[in-house]
């Protein structure tokens, strides 16, 4: 079954921070800088890192207890901020605390309907669980909300090569002797998975 991606962390007014190395905090970073550097790709410059960036780090490192110690007391001064509240799902998420993870997405979503990157990832814990017509609409809330978002994209792929299988599973059960179902089902289970 193929692996669905979680999403970058939402763009907010402060900050654009991308999880999982996948990018790096742009211009007007928190105002907490750590004592780490980083080179911004975009300009080249070096910056401190910002509270952003090494709760992303630690995401990325696998060390999600570590990142949910950074945002607790972060979330505690500044309990609306829609990026850590992402990050926190984002561990919450990676220690396997899904019931945690989905209500943290669902409640930003209340709070910030305007952000794709909840829906993304709201969706990818739905698809884990099996709940995939959940996961298609919160894919395709994202995608109207950011037509241009590559991870909504290739996870909502994901969901419909998910739910044909399901759907041809099921008419093979019906009609066994169908002689197009086997070939699509085949052609399905030799699809790569996703980049993990």
């Amino acid at each position: 079954m193929p692996f669905l991606r979680p999403g970058p962390v939402p763009a907010i007014p402060a900050a654009l921070a991308l999880l999982l190395g996948l990018g790096t905090l742009l211009a007007g970073a928190d105002a907490q800088a750590q004592s780490r550097v980083r080179t911004n790709p975009a300009s080249g410059i070096q910056q401190p890192e910002s509270a952003y960036d090494e709760i992303a780090r630690l995401l990325g490192a696998g060390l999600p207890q570590d990142a949910l110690e950074k945002v607790e007391p972060r979330l505690q001064a500044r309990p609306a901020d829609p990026q850590l509240r992402f990050l926190k799902g984002v561990g919450l998420s990676q220690l396997g605390r899904t019931e945690e993870a989905l209500a943290t997405y669902t409640a930003l979503i209340q709070d910030y309907p305007e952000l794709p990157e909840p829906h993304n990832n709201l969706a990818v814990l739905h698809a884990a669980q099996g709940r995939l017509d959940e996961a298609r609409s919160e894919l395709e809330t994202a995608l109207r909300l950011s037509p241009g978002y590559a991870t909504a994209h290739q996870n909502l792929g994901d969901v419909y090569a998910q739910l044909a299988q399901r759907a041809w599973t099921r008419a093979l059960e019906l009609d066994p002797a169908n002689p197009a179902l086997r070939p699509r089902l085949q052609a399905l289970r030799q699809l790569p998975p996703a980049a993990r």
